[in-house]
């Protein structure tokens, strides 16, 4: 060992408690078991990891065995960004739909729901929620994943979203600092330049997050993105003047500060994962995600570098320590929030959330074409679904009309869906549509403007005909141009509020009802 830092010294524990990888699998793996057992201070947890609530619950209480310590995270978001609902689609609004909906009472109505099926999932730590302000409708990664536009707007709904969930004794984790909404690239795979002052960015991406901290968020995640107006060299995870000045300076924020994943390009691009680590953690940031994926030999590799780092000097033992205390503050707060709050009788046995689809339809945006179309909706018509690459963050999660198709065959209204012509085109088909001349046809994509086969594909059919509806279920451009109806969002939840648009038939599902966080407690284990 160099430095005299054997195994168990104060500075291998630090490190340890700074580490929050993914795994393979759906069963707890031996070698993270013997790490959170010698001190690994989070797990996190993906879509390839839950088959079930029961399965997920009990590959948390096999990491709580290991490590009763350890912060248990998650990336659900309630929207198209889901972990608990990978597999169908998520049964929430989604954050932009709930920004035009615009009922804060709403909003934490939504967080708390979520924070209750963590908890009985045995989640303590959500990266929850998306904070960024979508100024720029070509965002590929943010979209529907942000409350809106406006930059008050957000931050109101920021901090509904973090006090509802929080009240259920789980953290939330308002994302990514300083702001992703104005960027043109995926931070998943290249490092986005946003430069702008920092008077816009004060004025603007700043709001939302410190409404978020003065309703008492426990953590934040960074972004991978370069302000070259405040760090010319350094993108915001690895960045001392946006987190100590802007983040903990500015906004007096003392929470846990997290990364986001470092297997992101925007991150380990030139550095590799290991040594974006150490700079990561030499930065402020106190709590590491790594990855999805993560192996024995890679955390080995990342804390050599990072051992390497103290022995450098380029980090402090002093500021692993303070990342380390952190972590483990937020742990035993967790834990003691999750104390103080006994978990409901109800929500041991709470069915999937219900949400009134007619609010969901309203917040829809539906221009006259469609508003005549739907006057008369045709008892059949052809369905083109437009399949693109979604980014890493929503993943393959089943989206919009067909999740819900899927995961209600038996209904009346996937009866009448399943029973339509389904055509799939991607960028990679080129051969014409095999439509009849006179057929009315509905088109249902994501983010329409985005994509030039798109583009093409919908100017070419209204040249065609007039009978062509045109669906936009992720964020559409400003002028709609590609959106006859525009819901702002694909989760399950609003493909079933667009089932019953397009059937013209009363909304089926009743209004969500609240957890009553005055229920008698029940003789569980915490969690």
């Amino acid at each position: 060992m160099t430095g005299g830092h054997g195994d168990d010294s104060p500075v291998r524990r630090n490190i340890r408690a700074t580490l929050m990888p993914g795994f393979v699998g759906t069963l707890l793996p031996d070698w993270l078991r013997l790490r959170l057992q010698d001190g690994l201070g989070a797990v996190c947890l993906f879509g390839q990891n839950i088959v079930s609530i029961a399965q997920l619950r009990a590959l948390t209480d096999s990491i709580r065995a290991a490590n009763p310590l350890a912060v248990i995270a998650i990336d659900e978001e309630g929207g198209d960004v889901t972990r608990l609902y990978f597999s169908s689609g998520s049964p929430y609004p989604g954050n932009a739909i709930l920004g035009r909906i615009d009922d804060l009472g709403y909003t934490e109505e939504v967080g708390r729901q979520v924070g209750w099926e963590l908890r009985k999932a045995g989640c303590t730590l959500t990266f929850a929620p998306d904070t960024d302000v979508n100024s720029n409708p070509d965002n590929p990664v943010i979209g529907v994943r942000s409350f809106g536009v406006d930059p008050v707007r957000v931050g109101l709904h920021s901090a509904a979203w973090v006090r509802g969930l929080q009240s259920t004794g789980v953290a939330a984790c308002p994302k990514h600092f300083p702001g992703h909404g104005d960027t043109a690239l995926d931070s998943h795979l290249a490092m986005p330049v946003v430069d702008l002052p920092p008077s816009t960015l004060r004025e603007r991406e700043l709001v939302p997050f410190n409404a978020a901290i003065t309703a008492g968020a426990k953590t934040i995640m960074t972004s991978h993105i370069l302000l070259p107006q405040i760090d010319p060299e350094n993108p915001a995870t690895l960045s001392t003047r946006v987190l100590g000045g802007l983040l903990r300076t500015e906004l007096g924020f003392t929470g846990v500060i997290v990364s986001d994943a470092l297997d992101m390009k925007g991150a380990s691009g030139i550095l590799g994962i290991p040594g974006a680590a150490a700079a990561a953690l030499a930065a402020g940031c106190d709590l590491l995600c790594i990855g999805t994926e993560n192996t024995a030999e890679q955390l080995d590799q990342i804390e050599a570098a990072i051992l390497a780092a103290v022995d450098a000097g380029t980090l402090t033992e002093a500021r692993l320590a303070e990342a380390a205390g952190r972590v483990h503050r937020l742990a035993a707060g967790i834990r003691d929030d999750t104390l103080d709050i006994q978990l409901p009788a109800a929500a041991l046995t709470m069915p999937e959330p219900s949400f009134d689809t007619g609010r969901i339809r309203a917040s829809f945006a539906i221009n006259d074409h469609a508003k005549r179309w739907l006057a008369a909706v045709p008892e059949t018509f052809p369905v083109v679904r437009l399949d693109t690459v979604t980014n890493i963050a929503v993943g393959l999660a089943p989206w919009g009309p067909f999740a819900e198709a899927a995961a209600h065959p038996e209904s009346d209204l996937a009866t009448v869906w399943l029973a339509r012509p389904l055509l799939a085109r991607s960028a990679e088909d080129s051969g014409a549509l095999e439509l009849s001349a006179d057929s009315a046809v509905v088109v249902i994509g994501k983010d329409n403007h985005r994509h030039p086969f798109i583009r093409d594909l919908v100017d070419t059919l209204r040249a065609d005909r007039r009978d062509v509806l045109v669906v936009d279920m992720g964020w559409p451009s400003d002028d709609l141009r590609y959106a006859d109806i525009a819901t702002f969002g694909a989760s399950r939840l609003a493909g079933r509020a667009l089932l019953e648009l397009l059937a013209a038939v009363p909304p089926t599902a009743v209004p969500l009802t609240a957890v009553p966080l005055t229920a008698e407690p029940v003789t569980a284990e915490p969690v």
